[in-house]
């Protein structure tokens, strides 16, 4: 008798309605992480595809004859109305497999995917099995039945290399179509009864290898089992391709993993930020965020919501926070919605990553800077703890390889240290979306987390040499702590989200004579609620206050002119001025805000009112803001946004003369921009961002002179004087990995812009540095060019996986120079009074330093072993060793220009093992 011929779909509907599904906002990588994000950053699939027509693929006639059979793993893209739009196999099998699979797989039809309400295209895997089965056998008789003997598989699907449990995978012995089956639960554990006898194994997990073995089962016998299944290297797993309306025009998603093996970022994930498009690079290694053309200082940096006051560790280190706590980095150079503020630049946030719930993990990484650890693990179900901490020793090997020669080098040291533990509760592991969570909480649920964090610098700078030590000496520490609470509420189309935090911050620096020890006290919260009431309208509202009190222990000269008058032929000495400085700040703001839905236009209306006092000043801003986007097709997105934003000045920058300026006001930016984005293709995305910002009452240093009450005139050291314009064009173009067979991803971003400075009233005094000295030069000119404007920007990266764990990248990037003040040679300007030596410039910002240019390498080697895996990676910046100037100074006599160039050819071998 010929065989019955059987083709079967065996991840139909289970895998697409019990499989998790992984969110990810284009371009976000499809491997992104699966954590629970802020209710208001990561949008949740509210009911995902169903499969309701099926068609059966006729078995090709060549397979047929041989007796072969198939798996074929294809990625299918589901349209918003449930048809299937496109169909790509992962890996071809050949034999006529791939055509029959996928010509059925076209006329599938499913019911519509949901993402926050709105019918969404999405993508799913989708293992369709060709398989040979035997004809049906004469089915047994009631008592044969009643007498038939059962084995019982059971057991555990674990990731091998992470010990991650597997949910949601298909357990069966062999191929037989009608063999029973089962599907692994939230801790990837299963249980199968089958007749006794060898049980070839199949488990079919997505984003996992085809696992198989065989096991000897016994009658009336449980035999438990752990199976390790192998990770698909970058496979996909169920995707949502569309976003869910944005709050802002342009957000950048970059995920952990695509971030951790960037070439040139040592693993760093915060530091591809300055590989993105409208960030211009910083001055040697400072780290500084130069956004849009704002100025250091005018972005803000927040983690998990919440302020704080360094980014990166000084010298332009590594971010304070540990590459593995990091969940994802969302990087807004302009145009956020209200519930952002206190800050006239753009806003970068990092988001950290709730403990596993599976098991314990962890990781251990050791490289030339610095060695940390990461941790996380389950305490009960619905609670989970992470922890991680990281210390350098560069301040050890530093000095062993800089130069002795005296005077010949300047010596740094710096020493660093970060930690962060989170606990989050209220999670349970069986809920598979939110509507079930809730419903197994009655109806209404809370979950949150605990969180404290920190970090510590110290940095002493030392010209080398014993003669020149005693001339120059800087120390500088600085530390700071911060310990938030995250509560959220969820009730039907209710979400409150409550954000408490305390922190502490501490500064010490000396120069020369001067010396000032500070330390802050910070207490904050945050709440924002917001409520979904239709389909087209939902609402956000919310209370964001701030309240510090910093203290100064200072000692400085008295300031020239101040207290003591110069005498020809010297400097101006005089007695120390000893101070203890208290002053404490407020800074509250209300914010509502609104997403419209109109056809294919959404609005976004909102306003943000703030309120500062900081001893007797009393400062009030409004600022409206509007974005809007646009549907044009499937693939295709207009956006514009325009705003006003505010930015309170430094709570110390309030303290009284001759130290700062109690009249300060908020610092303000006008900030608009239209955009276009298009999907090319399911894995080819590009975004074009035009941008122009204003920036006005900006601090300006130093500020407008004042007559003093007892007679006299001094210039304050701060005022509100401060203007500036921006306006460029911003591209970015990014290709995704469509599967595990896709073995190329990268980038290019690319930015045109121009960044003028300026300010009102008289021009300061100038003293004759390289820049940012005076602005507008003569006459009546307003406007100059910024002293950190780059006309062009060119940023371009690219990894590739070269297979048996081996992967490639590179980033090239290029960036105009800085503007300079040419010397003018013509003659020597001596001061006789001061015994000085003042030299005579050309036109302000007449000239540029050399383009930067520099080309930057990572080779990562991986072993999977059984429960862990071990990587190893070389890190090169600087390839071919190029000299970029990264700032210039003069001799004493301002005759002769000296340019300090930046590192040369860097290479860092890391070590990291993970479980």
């Amino acid at each position: 008798m010929s065989p019955n011929l059987k083709a079967r779909s065996a991840l139909a509907a289970a895998s697409l309605l019990l499989a998790s599904p992984v969110l990810a906002q284009a371009p976000q990588a499809a491997d992104a992480p699966t954590a629970e994000a802020a209710a208001q950053a990561q949008p949740v699939m509210t009911k995902p595809p169903a499969l309701l027509q099926q068609v059966e693929a006729p078995y090709p006639p060549e397979a047929l004859a041989q007796g072969l059979t198939a798996s074929v793993r294809l990625i299918i893209t589901i349209a918003a109305d449930g048809t299937v739009a496109d169909v790509l196999p992962t890996e071809p099998v050949g034999h006529g497999f791939d055509e029959a699979a996928i010509a059925a797989v076209r006329q599938f039809r499913f019911s519509p995917a949901e993402v926050d309400g709105v019918p969404a295209p999405v993508q799913v895997e989708y293992v369709y099995h060709f398989t040979l089965a035997a004809p049906p056998e004469e089915a047994p008789g009631p008592e044969q039945v009643q007498a038939a003997p059962k084995a019982t598989l059971t057991g555990q699907l674990i990731s091998r290399g992470s010990r991650s449990r597997v949910a949601g995978a298909t357990v069966r012995c062999g191929d037989d179509p009608e063999a029973p089956e089962a599907l692994s639960d939230a801790d990837g554990r299963f249980t199968l009864e089958v007749p006794p006898g060898e049980c070839a194994v199949r488990v079919v997990a997505s984003g996992f290898q085809l696992y198989q073995t065989k096991e000897q089962l016994q009658a009336n016998e449980t035999t438990e089992v752990n199976f390790f299944l192998a990770p698909t290297a970058g496979a996909l797993e169920t995707v949502v391709r569309s976003e869910r309306p944005k709050k802002e025009v342009v957000r950048r998603t970059i995920t952990r993993q695509e971030a951790q093996k960037t070439p040139g970022t040592f693993g760093d994930p915060i530091r591809v930020i300055q590989t993105l498009p409208g960030v211009a690079r910083a001055p040697f290694i400072s780290g500084q965020l130069l956004v849009r053309g704002s100025n250091p200082g005018q972005t803000a940096t927040l983690m998990d919501g919440v302020s704080i006051p360094l980014l990166f560790h000084l010298l332009g280190g590594p971010s304070v926070v540990n590459a593995e706590f990091i969940d994802q980095l969302d990087f807004f150079p302009g145009g956020y919605g209200s519930q952002y503020g206190r800050a006239v630049g753009g806003i970068v946030e990092v988001g950290t990553r709730k403990g596993a719930a599976d098991t314990f993990h962890g990781s251990v990484k050791v490289d030339l800077l610095d060695a940390g650890f990461f941790l996380e693990a389950p305490v009960t179900d619905g609670i989970s703890v992470a922890a991680a901490a990281r210390r350098s020793y560069i301040d050890t090997l530093l000095p062993l390889v800089l130069p002795k020669d005296e005077g010949s080098t300047l010596s740094v040291v710096p020493r660093y240290w970060d930690y962060q533990v989170r606990v989050d509760f209220g999670a349970k592991r069986d809920a598979r979306s939110e509507a079930e969570a809730q419903a197994q909480a009655g109806g209404a649920r809370s979950t949150g987390y605990v969180m404290a964090f920190g970090s510590d610098d110290q940095l002493r700078l030392v010209s080398s040499g014993p003669k020149t030590e005693r001339d120059l000496s800087v120390d500088t520490h600085t530390l700071f702590h911060r310990i938030k609470g995250d509560w959220t509420y969820r009730k039907g189309a209710l979400t409150s989200v409550f954000t408490p935090y305390v922190g502490y911050d501490g500064t010490s620096f000396k120069f020369g004579a001067a010396k000032q020890d500070g330390v802050g006290y910070t207490v904050g919260a945050r709440e924002v609620l917001g409520l979904e009431l239709s389909s087209a309208l939902t609402v956000r509202t919310g209370l964001d206050l701030v309240y510090e009190h910093q203290a100064f222990d200072v000692e400085f000269p008295a300031p020239e002119n101040f207290e003591y008058v110069a005498f020809p032929g010297a400097e101006s000495v005089g007695e120390l001025l000893v101070e203890k400085i208290g002053l404490g700040s407020f800074d509250g703001a209300l914010f509502v805000e609104a997403d419209l839905k109109v056809g294919k236009f959404t609005f976004t209306p909102g306003v943000r009112g703030n309120f500062q006092r900081a001893g007797d000043a009393r400062n009030v801003a409004l600022d409206p803001r509007l974005w809007v986007r646009f549907e044009a097709t499937e693939r295709t997105q207009l956006k514009g946004s325009l705003g006003l934003y505010s930015q309170p000045a430094e709570t110390f920058r309030f303290i009284t003369l001759p130290y700062g300026n109690p009249e300060l006001a908020y610092q303000r930016a006008f900030q608009s921009s239209l955009g276009v984005e298009h999907r090319l293709t399911d894995v080819l995305n590009v975004d074009v961002t035009g941008f122009f910002n204003r920036r006005y009452d900006n601090i300006a240093a130093p500020g407008q002179l004042r007559s003093l009450p007892g007679g006299g005139v001094i210039q304050v050291p701060y005022s509100n004087q401060g203007i500036g314009r921006a306006l460029g064009l911003e591209v970015m173009v990014k290709k995704q990995r469509a599967s595990a067979s896709d073995r190329w991803s990268g980038w290019l971003s690319y930015t045109f812009s121009q960044s003028l400075d300026g300010r009102t009233g008289p021009a300061p005094e100038q003293n004759g540095s390289d820049f940012g000295g005076g602005f507008g030069g003569n006459g009546d000119d307003t406007y100059g060019l910024s002293p950190f404007d780059q006309t062009h920007i060119l940023t371009l990266v690219s990894n590739y996986v070269l297979g048996n764990g081996w992967e490639l990248g590179g980033r090239f990037r290029y960036t105009t120079g800085r503007p300079t003040t040419p010397i003018n040679h013509t003659f020597d300007l001596y001061q006789v009074d001061r015994n000085r030596f003042n030299g005579t410039y050309g036109p302000y910002a007449s000239s540029r330093t050399s383009g930067f240019h520099q080309l930057d390498m990572r080779l990562d080697k991986s072993w999977q072993f059984q429960s862990w895996t071990l990587g190893v990676y070389l890190d090169v910046q600087n390839l071919y060793n190029a000299e970029n100037v990264e700032f210039t100074f003069n001799d004493y006599r301002q005759r002769r220009e000296y340019e300090v160039p930046g590192i040369p050819i860097l290479p860092v071998v890391g070590v990291k093992g993970s479980f």
